[in-house]
């Protein structure tokens, strides 16, 4: 599991945009928000739409002892079910990553950016109005952006609903939080969700490699410190908290609440079978996410 890997936690936004599309700062800017806030590196995924030159970032002269960046951007090619298009994260691409053809579709183009070395995620699926069958033809997907902290302004940031259905039809897919950052003046501050990535060390490869194999897991404000399995139970350690949930590919939930809680262990009973995960609530409101946890048969 994420919590006995080798290496540290390094915690990055997975989505985030400059000038060089829709943002308002500068790639330079935009990633010194990140490294004043304590973040040890940043994907930055602008546009890639002819309207903006189909950027790929160049954040190389970025990164310095102690901060990172993912090269990557967020692609768009027709269409969905509800007539738009479409919403993909790729970080890790090759600064000459191609644009689209006409033809293109979306997850033909995801299909090439996967094959071209990057982690690919399912962005804001609520938000996008996302079908179960969309998101079953994106099947270079990784991971799906479960968290949007932008999409939250509208009701649309929270899109476990989707994941469940995928990971119940036997799609191995992860699930990260980011805060598809513009840094506009109507926009939501930033540094809102964030990924703590578990790697060797603090480098892109490293990290993109940590990403696909889902050694990761997502929060608004908590941290975990430790989950693992325990014969038929599931043991957690985390930062102060009020709620301790497991939920999964099963209804209903096991739960602990309290004051301050640091620890528990839940029944794994009700998900034998098929996926669990945990969630931690603090007195803030704030989660944390592990990835989906598949159970034996």
């Amino acid at each position: 599991m994420t919590f006995d890997q080798p290496g540290r936690f390094w915690r990055g936004n997975l989505h985030t945009h400059t000038n060089l599309s829709d943002g308002a700062l500068s790639p330079r800017e935009t990633a010194d928000v990140y490294r004043d806030a304590g973040y040890d590196f940043v994907a930055i995924t602008d546009h890639f739409r002819p309207e903006y030159g189909y950027p790929v970032t160049d954040t190389r002269d970025l990164r310095t002892d102690g901060f990172t960046t993912l090269i990557g951007a967020e692609l768009h090619a027709p269409r969905t079910e509800a007539g738009q298009q479409w919403h993909i994260i790729a970080a890790g691409l090759p600064l000459d990553f191609a644009p689209p053809s006409d033809s293109e579709t979306g997850p033909e183009l995801a299909r090439r950016a996967r094959a071209a070395g990057a982690f690919i995620g399912m962005a804001h699926p609520s938000a996008s109005l996302l079908t179960a069958a969309d998101a079953e033809s994106l099947d270079a997907a990784h991971s799906i952006e479960v968290y949007n902290a932008l999409s939250d302004r509208e009701n649309r940031g929270d899109s476990w609903h989707l994941a469940d259905v995928l990971l119940n039809r036997g799609h191995r897919l992860t699930t990260y939080a980011a805060d598809d950052a513009h840094l506009q003046p109507q926009d939501p501050p930033p540094c809102q969700a964030w990924v703590h990535v578990r790697a060797e060390a603090l480098e892109p490869a490293a990290l993109l490699t940590a990403l696909k194999a889902g050694h990761f897991y997502s929060s608004t404000g908590p941290e975990l410190y430790d989950v693992h399995l325990e014969g038929d139970v599931i043991a957690v350690r985390c930062s102060p908290a009020t709620k301790i949930l497991l939920t999964g590919g099963h209804p209903g939930a096991e739960l602990a609440q309290g004051t301050d809680l640091t620890e528990c262990t839940l029944p794994l009973t009700l998900f034998r079978n098929t996926h669990c995960r945990i969630t931690i609530e603090d007195a803030s409101g704030h989660r944390a996410w592990t990835n989906p946890i598949h159970l034996p048969r």
